[in-house]
């Protein structure tokens, strides 16, 4: 079946070719695919990867095995352009954007590529001719393991905008094997389970082992016992073995690359210590080499995970600028052009060796004089900062350094030496801010501050919403930020809404689209003109009708792939995220007892019915948000048996929460709870999704719900809480004792909690949390702001209530939200971080 094929459209037993054929007919000319069709012949694409990949007949495929020639023969498609991507890059010897990042929170590859490259007609008719459910085809792609939270997640829609803004981009990250892990709930506990998204092979990856590169270390592993005994002063070399997968701009035009690296050991194999039986032993380099990215995230609460981690951190710095410097020479480009030629962006402080470790190679390769690299260093890297939190401002043990990386640590030391020299000479007498801005934090165990690295060794420190970025430069780092005040900045953070509203919300994507057309799409300030359509009755009953869509497409999954029911007349309240103490997802349980307390002593009491739908990862060594997993569950269970809420509340804690889970729940959501402590939240991207969703927002006014706020009205967001400077003014005095005896329903809902209400068969597994909000000061401000809360959760019940006011509110947050496009924050960081300019792939 060729693209002609699709797109003719039978009338008065004549065919006639459409527009759409032509679309498809270039679009198959850009790729340079030739007339070779995509199904439905034995020399089609597809039937050719099922022959010929797997030497089978197609009628007997299983489904993974149709998944995958489904797969290969897109892949197939766009090939040609990714390679001429490529060749055009070097071509132009264009300025490169090289994005360094521990995460890349992808989800699943497949149908975004197919949306991207505008073959979304041509395949679901593919699949229809087969007799295949193109929905049920796509879940058979796991979610990649390459990420956790939102971190991971931004920099997934990073990398789709620069390749629709054809920019230059390469996007370096680790190859893990198993993600950070699988939940499941086991008598309403995380239970940890492997998340081996590998187990079967990717047909979106592929192998590059000619661009192999050698990372040497001064140490070596043995094992001894079945346990692995680092040597030291004894050097050894692991290989990093890249891995590319295609990143595809909107359009199909532009196809740059996502490049991750597997660690493997050299070609060693001791026949001698195998021969003897140690069969380990034998394999002992391997089997060290090839763990270093196996685990996303391992259990960093043990020293040998913590060295573990630390390792993946400079494995993925070293294989990532040797890759840039041979490119960078490659195109005999000479030393001294090097930021004209590169720009390293830092996604946190996790790539942050970059600075040292580009210092090497300059010095010692290169051969340069210290102020020469130094100046390139610097500009050629830039950062960008993530947190608040100073437990995530990482600091790494010397004695790390000086078993694994010496020289850096030389360097580290000297880059210190010379900064404490300038600090002194310009603060004479502030022995305070030296020790503050120095790279080496003195104690017992004295550890290299890796944010302070960041911003000394870069020329730019970005912050990722305006509220995050002052607090940064006022506070986090205040000195760093007096003494290099020209290199602070904002960037708020975005979403691509091709995967977030075009691919996520059909429904809504198609309203949007009739109303406006479709240059929202690449252009999400377009949305603005939607504002006037707020108040016409017809696109808010279209609205309305996309949303309830979305809710019984939700609905639907949700009883086929779990058994559970929810109803989806009821509101959707959400919150979905990382569970973290300062998220707060116990201020929202603390909430629906409070209203479940309100039913109970009033069982006619009129209230909106309501789904309560949390999802979200606690850290496995996180024992008091793994508690607060436990709690929601056991409210939920109560709630669900008490014929007082049936058909009125009902929480239900949706298990392995991922990006597939979240394109699915966020176009149904109503309500999005973004209820973090002012200024803990750096920004959030949630809550962008959210909102260009048509969800409304009930948040405080943290990160960049501010910015919303801004852009949509106070008025279309229900916001409540302490100010950051009410949190940070009320830390010496703030006593939680007072608001349990002074507002009875606190009172009357913490009473509840520990009298066992939700515990009875499990006394006492609950006085953690009570000791957290009333005996240890109740850090996160949880009871100051839950009378707030549940103010602003009674207004919008009662808005809920009149169906046109409430879609006229969530149409003026859809077309509020073009500011936060991932588009948007790309241009940003390129006109004024990285000086980078697009270069089109003809």
């Amino acid at each position: 079946m060729t693209a002609k094929d699709v797109a003719e459209t039978k009338i008065g037993g004549s065919s006639v070719a459409t527009d759409a054929a032509l679309r498809f007919s270039e679009l198959l000319r850009q790729y340079g695919c030739g007339p070779v069709p995509f199904v439905g012949t034995e020399n089609a694409f597809y039937e050719r990867h099922l022959i010929f990949d797997r030497a089978i007949d197609p009628a007997v495929a299983t489904a993974r095995e149709r998944y995958e020639a489904f797969a290969h023969s897109i892949r197939d498609i766009l090939a040609q352009r990714w390679v001429l991507t490529k060749k055009t890059y070097d071509r132009a010897n264009a300025k490169r954007i090289y994005y360094l990042s521990m995460e890349f929170l992808i989800g699943r590859s497949t149908a975004t590529n197919v949306t991207n490259l505008l073959l979304d007609p041509l395949v679901r008719h593919a699949a229809d001719e087969q007799g295949l459910n193109w929905l049920q085809l796509i879940e058979e792609e796991p979610d990649a393991g390459l990420g956790n939270g939102g971190l991971g997640r931004l920099a997934a829609c990073f990398l789709d905008s620069m390749a629709t803004m054809q920019l230059p981009a390469t996007g370096y990250g680790l190859r893990y094997e198993y993600g950070m892990f699988r939940q499941s709930l086991l008598d309403g506990w995380q239970k940890e389970n492997a998340d081996n998204w590998l187990r079967q092979s990717d047909p979106w990856e592929v192998q590059r082992p000619t661009e192999t590169v050698e990372v040497r270390l001064n140490c070596s592993v043995q094992v001894r016992g079945g346990r692995f005994e680092v040597i030291r002063d004894r050097p050894s070399s692991l290989y990093g073995i890249p891995f590319d997968r295609p990143v595809v701009g909107y359009g199909g035009k532009t196809i740059n690359t996502l490049r991750l690296w597997a660690a493997a050991a050299p070609d060693y194999f001791d026949f001698q210590e195998f021969g003897s039986g140690d069969f380990i032993g034998a394999l002992g380099e391997t089997l060290e080499a090839e763990s270093l990215t196996r685990v996303l995230y391992p259990d960093d609460s043990t020293p040998m995970g913590r060295q573990l981690r630390f390792l993946q951190e400079y494995f993925l710095v070293a294989c990532s600028l040797a890759d840039v410097i041979r490119r960078f020479r490659r195109l005999h480009n000479d030393w001294e052009s090097l930021p004209d030629k590169a720009a390293i962006q830092l996604n946190d402080t996790h790539p942050a060796l970059a600075v040292a470790e580009l210092m090497r190679i300059l010095l010692d390769d290169a051969g340069m004089e210290w102020e020469e690299a130094w100046s390139l260093t610097r500009r050629t890297l830039a950062y960008t900062n993530h947190t608040l939190l100073p437990e995530a401002l990482e600091k790494w043990p010397v004695e790390g350094f000086e078993v694994l990386i010496p020289r850096q640590l030389e360097i580290i030391y000297e880059i210190n030496r010379r900064l404490l020299d300038d600090v002194r000479k310009r603060f004479p007498g502030d022995g305070g801010r030296v020790d503050r801005v120095s790279l080496v934090e003195e104690g017992a165990e004295r550890k290299i501050r890796m944010a302070n690295l960041a911003i000394v060794g870069s020329h730019s420190t970005n912050g990722v919403a305006a509220v995050h970025s002052k607090l940064l430069r006022t506070s986090t780092v205040k000195d760093l930020a007096e003494m290099f005040p020209e290199r602070f900045n904002n960037k708020t953070n975005g979403v691509t809404p091709r995967r977030w509203l075009l691919q996520a919300n059909p429904g809504l994507s198609n309203a949007i689209t009739e109303a406006i057309g479709d240059g929202w799409i690449t252009d999400l300030r377009e949305l603005s003109k939607l504002k006037p359509l707020a108040g016409d009755t017809g696109f808010r009953d279209a609205f309305l009708a996309s949303k309830t869509q979305a809710k019984v497409r939700f609905a639907s999954w949700l009883k086929a792939t779990s058994g559970r029911l929810v109803d989806p007349q009821t509101v959707f309240d959400c919150q979905i995220k990382r569970i973290h103490e300062y998220k707060r997802q116990l201020l929202n349980a603390l909430r629906i007892i409070i209203e479940y307390n309100r039913l109970r002593a009033n069982p006619n009491l009129e209230v909106v019915p309501r789904t309560y739908f949390f999802a979200g990862k606690a850290a496995p060594a996180y024992r008091l948000a793994k508690l607060i997993i436990k709690f929601i569950n056991n409210v939920a269970e109560t709630i669900d048996f008490d014929p007082l809420t049936r058909g009125r509340l009902k929480v239900i804690f949706l298990p392995e929460y991922n990006v597939s889970l979240a394109e699915k729940l966020i176009p149904a959501s109503d309500v999005s709870n973004q209820i973090s402590t002012a200024g803990f939240e750096a920004s959030g991207t949630s809550n962008m999704k959210f909102m260009m969703n048509g969800a409304l927002t009930v948040g405080t006014r943290d990160g960049a719900t501010i910015e919303m706020a801004e852009e949509a009205g106070e008025e279309n967001l229900f916001l409540f809480g302490l100010t950051v400077d009410q949190v940070d003014g009320s830390r010496g005095w703030y006593n939680p004792q007072w608001h349990y005896e002074n507002e009875p329903e606190i009172k009357a809902a913490l009473d509840l909690i520990f009298s066992g209400h939700f515990n009875r068969s499990e006394p006492g597994i609950f006085d953690p949390l009570r000791d957290m909000l009333l005996k240890h000061g109740d850090y996160y401000m949880h009871l100051a702001d839950l009378t707030s809360y549940c103010q602003a959760q009674e207004r919008l019940g009662r808005l809920y209530s009149d169906s046109g006011a409430w879609a006229h509110k969530a149409v003026l947050n859809v077309a509020s939200s073009g500011k936060f496009s991932s588009d948007r924050t790309i241009a940003q960081y390129a006109a004024e971080i990285w000086r980078a300019e697009p270069c089109p792939v003809l």
